[in-house]
């Protein structure tokens, strides 16, 4: 299980140098609070709901709650980048399988990854994976672009809001996912957020309740 030290400590190398920059805004806060609550792995709806109310009396707007939401229950797609490897012949010690590269397949990649750096920058923090969902199911890998792309396609939340909710939700007790939170976090910096705006979204990710025997 990975700690909150552990966490912490990535999270600190990451930093280093980095500027103080500006403060976390309580609207952005608020939001970050209901996102983590909602996600799937920890799915505390009161909490979710004070949280919730807390960000429309703050300036969010129900849309932006919405497109939060979205965003947090694709948590559940790190199931599959964890378990098909385990699927591949051979288990966790084979990357990607081979497969011939199709003109279908070589369509779907083309359309979806091409040269995106956003997605090489993915490919660094989980290799191997959309070319072995590729070989695996090229139905499954068109679907997770799809689903991954309805929050940043309807827009109603700045880009780094929503870098700031991923990486919190990839840092909460239930779930700790350090390739994502390294992933949003490098984004994060990339839009510009400084340490005092990261600081604040882990702390609030390490206040979301943990289930039982959970530390």
């Amino acid at each position: 299980m990975i700690t909150l030290q552990q966490v912490q400590d990535e999270a600190r190398r990451m930093l280093e140098g980095v500027p103080e920059g500006a403060p976390l805004d309580d609207a952005t806060a608020q939001l970050v609070a209901f996102a983590v609550r909602i996600s799937v792995t920890t799915l505390d709806t009161a909490g979710a709901a004070v949280h919730a109310q807390a960000a429309m009396r703050a300036g969010v707007t129900p849309e932006q709650l919405r497109e939060a939401l979205f965003l947090v229950s694709g948590l559940g797609v790190h199931s599959l980048f964890e378990g098909l490897r385990l699927t591949q012949p051979g288990g966790a010690s084979t990357g990607a399988p081979a497969v011939e590269v199709d003109a279908d397949r070589q369509a779907l990649w083309d359309s979806w990854v091409g040269k995106d750096r956003y997605w090489q920058g993915f490919e660094r923090e989980v290799p191997g994976f959309l070319p072995g969902l590729l070989a695996a199911s090229p139905d499954g890998f068109d679907a997770f672009f799809r689903y991954c792309a309805v929050p940043w396609n309807s827009g109603h939340l700045p880009a780094l809001s929503k870098e700031l909710i991923a990486m919190a939700s990839d840092a909460t007790p239930t779930h700790r996912y350090l390739p994502g939170m390294r992933l949003h976090l490098r984004n994060a910096l990339k839009l510009g957020a400084g340490q005092a705006m990261l600081r604040s979204v882990l702390e609030l990710a390490a206040q979301a309740p943990a289930h039982p025997g959970v530390g």
